[in-house]
């Protein structure tokens, strides 16, 4: 059942967020739209910072099926809302006898590419990856999939996905550019609570309290990129943004350790919180640039696409690169536990000392060894997580270089005059 309605919420919800920033887009000027995608920008940014506070707290105190049960009256609320509010733009005519000619081929195609990738992803690292054909079936449904999606919508006269928008070069660059924004927001999401649980020992409460500092300072940072959409060119606010993620990452890198307190954890979520609205308004301001308004919902709808796909890789890519990172540095650790190692056969007389003394145990030896793996383990995990915090800031650098590579639009003019380079 739970796989069932999750399905109805995917069909329900998916479309909201890119319809949300196409209503944006029509409903501002050119030179007003860095602002609004600020304000657009800051709940989308800030619902994955607070939601793993709020909903550490509802799973500590109340029950998990209330993570569903809040989104009853807040979608009330949201319906009443639109129905009043929500208009559509001149150029757009409600017209339902469309609902007959829209692609069900490509759709088809599309939902079997993702369900495929979707899948590989989950169960990839619980199956071994392709020493599974499990794993090897579904990412043959992803290639597939994807192969018969651009070879159908390339041919359709009315594409479901208007993969000739591709050919604009900026907006391709955005694409791939925001899919990897989407990731790493969605992957740190995943990665500092995971670290504090998993290491630390601390609940989910405590963990999703250590981010919620991250969410306060986005309210102050958004509105300032906002305004600086209208002053400065949306890729010098994109490499500054991707600048900023390389220090970050290496800064968590540093102060990631087994001693981490809560107040670092807090600072280290603030600072990894701040580059996020440089990248997000600039990329998807400069997404629409010199493109016609009609193909408004097509640019909010593959930005939004390729957000949530890269959010997914990202989160199965970094998890894997943990697990795969803590086993090399098991190895490395375990090649210094032998009787030739001096320091380790004095830890072990030290420890089997302690243990004998204290509970009067004969196995006491037994009880040294053990509790040596278990720091073992724990200093090897720790590596695996400042591993991938390194490997995130190299990504980073090559971020800066693809950000340069966007066209310079003129922010006193209008999001839509380009000075081509």
């Amino acid at each position: 059942m739970l796989l069932v309605f999750r399905v109805l919420q995917g069909a329900g919800g998916g479309g909201m967020q890119p319809m949300a920033q196409a209503i944006m887009a029509d409903s501002f000027e050119p030179q007003k739209r860095g602002q609004a995608f600020a304000l657009y920008g800051l709940v989308a940014v800030l619902a994955p910072s607070i939601g793993p506070t709020l909903g550490g707290w509802i799973t500590d105190n109340f029950s998990w099926r209330w993570i569903f049960f809040i989104n009853i009256p807040v979608g009330i609320l949201t319906f009443f809302l639109v129905t009043r509010l929500v208009e559509d733009p001149p150029w757009i005519k409600a017209d339902r006898s469309r609902l007959r000619q829209i692609d069900y081929l490509g759709l088809s195609f599309l939902t079997l590419a993702m369900g495929g990738l979707q899948i590989m992803l989950d169960k990839g690292e619980e199956n071994d990856w392709f020493a599974s054909g499990f794993i090897c079936l579904f990412a043959f449904l992803f290639v597939g999939g994807i192969a018969a999606l651009v070879w159908w919508e390339l041919r359709h006269k009315n594409p479901l996905i208007n993969l000739r928008l591709f050919r604009f070069k900026n907006f391709a660059i955005c694409c791939f550019l925001m899919a990897l924004v989407g990731g790493v927001l969605n992957a740190n999401t995943v990665l500092q609570p995971q670290f504090m649980q998993q290491l630390l020992g601390w609940t989910a409460t405590t963990a999703g309290m250590a981010l919620t500092a991250g969410g306060v300072v986005l309210l102050f940072v958004m509105p300032m990129a906002g305004y600086a959409t209208g002053k400065v060119a949306a890729r010098y606010l994109a490499m500054a943004g991707f600048m900023l993620f390389v220090l970050t990452f290496r800064y968590a890198a540093d102060v990631t350790t087994l001693q981490m307190s809560f107040s670092a954890a807090s600072w280290l979520r603030v600072v990894q919180m701040m580059p996020i609205p440089f990248c997000f308004i600039s990329i998807t301001t400069a997404a629409y640039v010199g493109m016609p308004k009609e193909q408004s919902n097509q640019v909010a709808g593959l930005i939004n696409f390729v957000r949530n796909i890269g959010g997914s890789i990202l989160i199965a890519v970094t998890n894997a690169q943990v697990t795969s990172r803590t086993m090399w540095h098991q190895q490395h650790l375990q090649s210094a536990m032998t009787s030739a190692s001096i320091a380790f056969q004095q830890h072990t007389q030290a420890l089997t000392g302690f243990f004998d003394g204290s509970f009067g145990s004969p196995n006491g030896k037994a009880m040294a060894l053990a509790s040596i793996y278990n720091q073992l383990n724990q200093q090897a995990q720790l590596q695996g997580y400042q591993d991938v915090y390194m490997e995130l800031s190299w990504m980073s650098v090559g971020l800066v270089v693809l950000a340069f590579l966007l066209s310079k639009n003129k922010p006193g003019a209008g999001m839509d005059v380009v000075e081509m380079h």
